[in-house]
Protein backbone atom coordinates (compact mmCIF):
# COMPACT_ATOMS: atom_id res chain seq x y z
CA UNK A 1 0.00 0.00 0.00
CA UNK A 2 1.20 3.14 -0.71
CA UNK A 3 0.11 6.20 1.96
CA UNK A 4 3.35 8.16 1.04
CA UNK A 5 2.88 9.66 -2.37
CA UNK A 6 -0.19 11.65 -4.05
CA UNK A 7 1.62 10.70 -6.86
CA UNK A 8 5.04 9.79 -8.53
CA UNK A 9 6.47 10.72 -12.19
CA UNK A 10 9.28 9.36 -13.67
CA UNK A 11 11.07 10.67 -16.75
CA UNK A 12 13.97 10.14 -19.04
CA UNK A 13 15.56 11.99 -21.94
CA UNK A 14 16.65 10.10 -24.68
CA UNK A 15 18.74 11.70 -27.09
CA UNK A 16 19.66 11.19 -30.66
CA UNK A 17 22.61 8.50 -29.91
CA UNK A 18 20.80 6.14 -27.93
CA UNK A 19 18.57 3.57 -28.39
CA UNK A 20 14.98 4.62 -27.70
CA UNK A 21 13.41 1.35 -27.65
CA UNK A 22 16.11 -0.05 -24.99
CA UNK A 23 15.26 3.19 -22.93
CA UNK A 24 11.69 2.76 -23.38
CA UNK A 25 11.91 -1.05 -22.29
CA UNK A 26 13.99 0.12 -18.98
CA UNK A 27 11.43 2.83 -18.06
CA UNK A 28 8.52 0.20 -18.58
CA UNK A 29 10.46 -2.17 -16.58
CA UNK A 30 11.32 0.15 -13.22
CA UNK A 31 7.82 1.60 -13.49
CA UNK A 32 6.15 -2.02 -14.33
CA UNK A 33 4.19 -0.12 -17.14
CA UNK A 34 3.84 -0.85 -20.87
CA UNK A 35 1.87 2.41 -21.45
CA UNK A 36 4.44 5.39 -21.08
CA UNK A 37 3.69 8.83 -22.67
CA UNK A 38 6.36 9.22 -25.78
CA UNK A 39 6.75 13.18 -26.57
CA UNK A 40 9.09 13.37 -29.47
CA UNK A 41 10.88 17.33 -29.57
CA UNK A 42 14.60 18.60 -30.56
CA UNK A 43 17.36 19.06 -28.77
CA UNK A 44 19.22 21.85 -28.01
CA UNK A 45 20.97 21.65 -30.88
CA UNK A 46 18.04 20.76 -33.40
CA UNK A 47 18.80 17.05 -33.04
CA UNK A 48 15.96 14.45 -31.74
CA UNK A 49 15.63 13.89 -28.22
CA UNK A 50 12.38 11.64 -27.07
CA UNK A 51 10.73 12.47 -23.47
CA UNK A 52 9.51 9.20 -22.07
CA UNK A 53 7.46 9.36 -18.99
CA UNK A 54 4.51 7.93 -16.62
CA UNK A 55 2.68 8.95 -13.54
CA UNK A 56 2.59 6.19 -11.40
CA UNK A 57 -0.40 6.64 -8.03
CA UNK A 58 -1.05 3.89 -5.45
CA UNK A 59 0.28 0.53 -5.10
CA UNK A 60 2.77 1.58 -8.80
CA UNK A 61 4.25 3.74 -6.36
CA UNK A 62 5.38 1.05 -3.93
CA UNK A 63 5.57 -1.64 -6.54
CA UNK A 64 8.59 0.77 -8.12
CA UNK A 65 10.11 1.40 -4.94
CA UNK A 66 10.12 -2.92 -4.29
CA UNK A 67 12.06 -2.96 -7.54
CA UNK A 68 14.81 -0.57 -6.27
CA UNK A 69 17.53 -2.67 -4.05
CA UNK A 70 17.42 -2.74 -0.48
CA UNK A 71 20.72 -1.10 -0.18
CA UNK A 72 19.55 2.12 -2.12
CA UNK A 73 16.02 2.46 -0.59
CA UNK A 74 18.13 2.39 3.07
CA UNK A 75 20.15 4.99 1.60
CA UNK A 76 16.96 7.13 0.88
CA UNK A 77 15.43 6.33 4.16
CA UNK A 78 18.71 8.11 5.79
CA UNK A 79 18.55 10.74 3.46
CA UNK A 80 15.05 11.15 3.55
CA UNK A 81 15.38 14.67 4.70
CA UNK A 82 17.65 15.80 1.47
CA UNK A 83 15.39 14.12 -0.95
CA UNK A 84 12.38 16.17 -0.06
CA UNK A 85 12.37 19.94 -0.37
CA UNK A 86 9.71 22.63 1.50
CA UNK A 87 6.38 22.13 -1.04
CA UNK A 88 6.61 18.50 -0.01
CA UNK A 89 8.00 17.45 -2.89
CA UNK A 90 10.41 13.63 -3.28
CA UNK A 91 13.06 14.01 -6.10
CA UNK A 92 15.24 11.47 -7.32
CA UNK A 93 18.01 10.77 -10.17
CA UNK A 94 18.79 7.24 -10.76
CA UNK A 95 21.67 6.43 -13.11
CA UNK A 96 20.30 5.84 -16.89
CA UNK A 97 23.43 4.10 -18.50
CA UNK A 98 23.21 1.77 -15.14
CA UNK A 99 19.55 1.33 -15.31
CA UNK A 100 20.05 0.19 -18.77
CA UNK A 101 21.99 -2.98 -17.41
CA UNK A 102 19.60 -3.44 -14.94
CA UNK A 103 21.14 -1.59 -11.64
CA UNK A 104 19.79 0.80 -10.05
CA UNK A 105 22.47 3.82 -8.69
CA UNK A 106 21.87 7.00 -7.72
CA UNK A 107 23.09 9.60 -9.94
CA UNK A 108 25.19 12.74 -9.07
CA UNK A 109 24.98 13.96 -12.77
CA UNK A 110 22.80 14.48 -15.46
CA UNK A 111 22.07 11.43 -17.26
CA UNK A 112 19.11 10.32 -15.23
CA UNK A 113 15.91 8.36 -14.79
CA UNK A 114 13.90 11.40 -13.02
CA UNK A 115 11.61 10.93 -9.92
CA UNK A 116 9.64 13.05 -8.50
CA UNK A 117 6.68 13.33 -6.41
CA UNK A 118 3.94 14.65 -4.59
CA UNK A 119 4.19 13.89 -0.87
CA UNK A 120 1.39 13.52 1.21
CA UNK A 121 1.39 15.77 4.39
CA UNK A 122 -1.21 17.11 6.41
CA UNK A 123 -0.63 20.01 7.72
CA UNK A 124 1.91 20.56 4.65
CA UNK A 125 5.24 20.70 6.55
CA UNK A 126 8.07 19.06 5.61
CA UNK A 127 9.03 17.59 9.01
CA UNK A 128 5.62 15.55 8.00
CA UNK A 129 6.55 14.58 4.29
CA UNK A 130 9.80 13.56 5.21
CA UNK A 131 8.50 11.12 8.13
CA UNK A 132 5.81 9.66 6.08
CA UNK A 133 8.63 8.94 2.97
CA UNK A 134 10.15 7.08 5.73
CA UNK A 135 7.74 5.51 7.21
CA UNK A 136 6.98 3.97 3.75
CA UNK A 137 10.32 3.21 1.97
CA UNK A 138 10.78 1.47 5.84
CA UNK A 139 7.72 -0.50 5.42
CA UNK A 140 8.66 -1.83 1.96
CA UNK A 141 11.84 -2.72 3.58
CA UNK A 142 10.16 -4.58 6.81
CA UNK A 143 7.97 -6.59 3.78
CA UNK A 144 11.21 -7.74 2.06
CA UNK A 145 12.88 -8.59 5.69
CA UNK A 146 9.49 -11.12 6.71
CA UNK A 147 9.21 -13.80 4.57
CA UNK A 148 5.80 -14.78 2.84
CA UNK A 149 3.38 -17.52 3.81
CA UNK A 150 3.49 -18.13 -0.04
CA UNK A 151 7.31 -18.28 0.15
CA UNK A 152 7.32 -20.51 3.28
CA UNK A 153 4.91 -22.67 2.64
CA UNK A 154 2.82 -21.61 5.46
CA UNK A 155 -0.83 -21.32 5.82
Amino acid sequence: MNDAFHRLRVQVFCYATEDEDLIYDTLAELTGTEGLEVEVCSGEHGNRMVIMQDELKGRKVAELFSRLPAELVDELIGKAEERVDDDCNFHMRIDKQEAVQGRYVLAHHGDVVSLTGKLVSHPARKSIAVDNLRRFLGGLQQARREPSAERTGSP
